[in-house]
């Protein structure tokens, strides 16, 4: 994984006094195709989430509600993203990672929702 790719972007936002609405679309928003979409959600604060793997995976991590940091490693760089906002993501090229390795970490606390 070449963690320098990973990057933000910024999700649309349309502004409503009724609540607001931020919108994922594949090749409009985020550059790939979507094949699955999950939440996570009810973990325990402070907890390392990990447990399985992917071959080889893009991905775009959102988070719905609270915040948390995404640690990325590669083994020779290690970068931090706080996401905090649910109107903006996380874009993670050509991931391998086997959780909780040192490819990728997701550092929870009890109040985060992550899609």
């Amino acid at each position: 994984m070449n963690i320098t790719e990973a990057r933000i972007i910024d999700l649309p936002k349309i502004l409503d006094k009724r609540g607001n609405l931020s919108i994922i679309e594949e090749f409009i928003y985020i550059p790939f195709k979507i094949e699955r979409t999950y939440w996570i959600y009810d973990v325990p604060g402070g907890e390392v989430r990990g447990g399985h793997a992917y071959k080889e995976n893009q991905e775009f991590i959102v988070a719905l509600s609270g915040s948390f940091d995404v640690i990325l490693d590669d083994g020779q760089e290690k970068k931090t993203f706080l996401l905090s906002r649910s109107y903006y993501g996380l874009f993670n090229v050509n991931v391998r990672f086997i959780f909780p390795s040192s490819s990728i970490t997701l550092k929870l606390p009890l109040t985060a929702i992550i899609s």
